[in-house]
């Protein structure tokens, strides 16, 4: 905890060295064997560097009033997301973290542990955020939903110390908070998208509300004097909400960058509209769920009992 800052510094200055790493992957050995021997190491250098460098070039056209807007999915790229050249480079290097250690170790979590020990340790985290849950709804003025997280909170303890959810049978909904979604619900900008390493989609409001989560994470206190306790439920953590997407990971298809900034940012933007009870963007996963237009059209007529389909392809002429 007190050796935080130290990491979370580190994090960001690997994410701004690392995508000279991240492209040497990317030059293609057939160019460098046909170019001319004595131009070839300042040709693959430049190829190395030229991604980085335009990052940064783009940078300086970004100003002030590019870091003022309230990002969702429906805005061009150049409004939502001035920082996607950087952005980009980021995700190449989460991309590379996640091939190599994340994913695989999220296989292996998977199939090791059973499900029920899974589900239980999720739920045991879940009922630790329930008293942040809380804080941020009186924050957002709604008493009443925080009246029932803390009630959910209460009896899980007691009843499973948090292990399972009874709260949820007497009909005590379970709502996730954190202060990136109480700023937005103020109506504060969220910034355009950000790719945080090894953290992932954000924005600027959002990687503020998670620096200040992170300070209220139970397990922050709980393990105060076990640095080493604290950040291996962190990488379990990480683990455990990593192996909830491997059954969904194979749906994004084409731009896999621009798909999850799209549906990071109309997610966010609908929790937020929900909170205030407003009229909530239709999220992309249900899209496909029902529309209108399915309402509108007529039910197929039901078969009647008694009466059996004919296959003309075995009739015969009697």
């Amino acid at each position: 905890m007190r050796h935080s800052h130290y990491i979370w510094a580190s994090f960001l200055s690997f994410g701004l060295i690392s995508p000279v790493f991240a492209n040497e992957s990317t030059v293609n050995p057939e160019a460098s064997a046909s170019a001319n021997v004595e131009t070839t190491s300042d040709e693959t250098l430049q190829t190395t560097q030229h991604p980085r460098l335009e990052a940064l070039k783009e940078l300086k056209n970004i100003k002030a009033k590019d870091l003022k807007v309230d990002a969702n999915a429906t805005q061009p790229d150049d409004q939502k997301d001035p920082l996607q050249p950087l952005n980009r480079q980021i995700f190449a290097l989460n991309d590379v973290l996640d091939r190599n250690v994340a994913r695989p170790l999220a296989v292996q979590y998977k199939q090791k542990v059973p499900g029920e020990v899974r589900g239980s340790y999720r739920q045991f985290r879940k009922n630790l955020g329930e008293p942040w849950n809380v804080v941020n709804q009186l924050i957002q003025g709604r008493p009443l939903r925080a009246a029932e997280s803390l009630g959910r909170f209460t009896i899980n303890t007691i009843t499973t110390l948090g292990f399972a959810d009874p709260a949820r049978r007497l009909g005590l909904s379970a709502e996730e908070e954190n202060f990136g979604t109480t700023l937005g619900y103020y109506g504060i900008p969220s910034g355009p998208y950000l790719v945080l390493p090894v953290f992932g989609p954000s924005t600027f409001r959002d990687a503020i509300g998670l620096a200040v989560d992170g300070q209220a994470r139970p397990q922050k206190y709980l393990f105060e004097d076990h640095d080493g306790l604290y950040w291996s439920e962190q990488v379990l953590r990480g683990i455990d909400a990593r192996s909830q997407l491997l059954d969904i990971e194979d749906v994004l298809q084409g731009d896999k960058y621009a798909a999850i900034r799209d549906i990071y940012l109309q997610r966010k933007n609908f929790a937020i509209a929900e909170k205030k009870g407003l009229e909530p963007e239709t999220l992309f996963i249900e899209d496909d769920v029902e529309t209108p237009e399915d309402e509108d059209q007529p039910e197929a007529p039901e078969q009647s009992p008694d009466e059996t389909p004919v296959d003309e392809s075995d009739s015969t002429t009697k």
